[in-house]
């Protein structure tokens, strides 16, 4: 008889503050081999550059990804003006002399200002977006022509929050697949002295901030400690936006074939309404989503996440198996 696969040790969420010149797959990879198996992915990857929250979901959690897909995301930033380089940031190739222009405030806070709200955004040629199944980088790396397609996305905040020397900083509230470089050389096109993005930290990816993440040198130290699952956010804390429920046994069979239920409204405890402290303005940036529910066995285990079809009546959309 084939192996049945071995459950995760760990079912939740780490918050991983990125170091700077490591990519999200090294990270990902730091992590697997310190948990000890690889059912690991994260919430969006981060640059090279970029340091800060990176989030990462571990064994059955992974199978929440697509409820965070729409989640605001949050950035302190510093853009150098004086010119602009090929990838948008320090990583790329300078575009021309630097010109060492004088800024000054209130235009950077015009610019910025006039930016907030919804868009169509180019993507940079430095990107991983798929052009004819291969990422536009590698395109871009061999000098070949590059041909994307404008994306919409949201700011809700762009603000200045200091100047020194060339380098404005701004603190940047906005939709997933938001493209802080392209802001970057926006900008510096709008001055006409060119800029790019020299330093980038995500501060928060919806209810993850920078105030949960920890280290990988941290989590290693943990694991040594032999207190790894201490860091790790519960499967049945994730969500926490979304209503609950705890059913019977009765319902709950129902629900693990994945049939459709029923609740009334006084099974129904809210979710939580205010936002964690550092987290984004909102959690959810896009489109309105329809309800969705966390539905709780009796030994208040999540079961599942359900959607609603009707007022009252759900849908599981995903079904969590019973650990053995």
């Amino acid at each position: 008889m084939p192996r049945q696969p071995q459950p995760a040790p760990f079912d939740g969420a780490l918050v991983i503050n990125k170091p700077k010149g490591k990519t999200s797959h090294d990270v990902v990879d730091a992590v697997r081999h310190l948990a000890g198996f690889r059912q690991i992915g994260h919430l969006g990857t981060l640059d090279p550059l970029a340091t800060g929250v990176l989030v990462l979901l571990l064994g059955r959690a992974t199978r929440l990804v697509q409820f965070y897909a729409g989640r605001r995301k949050r950035y302190t930033a510093g853009f150098r003006f004086g010119f602009a380089t090929d990838a948008y940031d320090s990583d790329g190739e300078a575009q021309g002399p630097d010109t060492s222009p004088t800024l000054d405030a209130a235009t950077l806070e015009r610019f910025a200002a006039e930016r907030v709200g919804r868009f169509e955004q180019m993507p940079p040629s430095f990107s991983a977006k798929k052009v004819q199944g291969r990422p536009a980088y590698e395109l871009a790396r061999k000098k070949q022509p590059v041909e994307l397609k404008p994306v919409e996305v949201e700011l809700f905040e762009y603000r200045l929050t200091g100047i020194e020397g060339s380098i404005a900083r701004f603190v940047i509230e906005c939709s997933s697949g938001t493209y802080i470089r392209s802001l970057a050389h926006e900008i510096g096109q709008k001055l006409g002295c060119g800029a790019h993005l020299a330093e980038i930290e995500r501060t928060a990816v919806g209810e993850f901030s920078l105030e949960q993440a920890i280290s990988l040198e941290e989590l290693a130290e943990a694991k040594e400690a032999g207190k790894f699952a201490d860091r790790v956010i519960r499967l049945e804390s994730l969500l926490p936006n979304f209503p609950r429920i705890n059913v019977l046994p009765v319902i709950e069979k129902r629900v693990r074939h994945g049939s459709k239920f029923n609740i009334s409204i006084a099974q129904l405890q809210p979710g939580r309404t205010e936002v964690p402290p550092g987290a984004t303005t909102q959690l959810d940036g896009g489109e309105p989503k329809p309800p969705r529910l966390r539905v709780f066995g009796q030994q208040d285990k999540l079961i599942a996440i359900a959607e609603a079809v009707v007022p009252r009546t759900y849908q599981p959309v995903v079904v969590f198996e019973p650990l053995p």
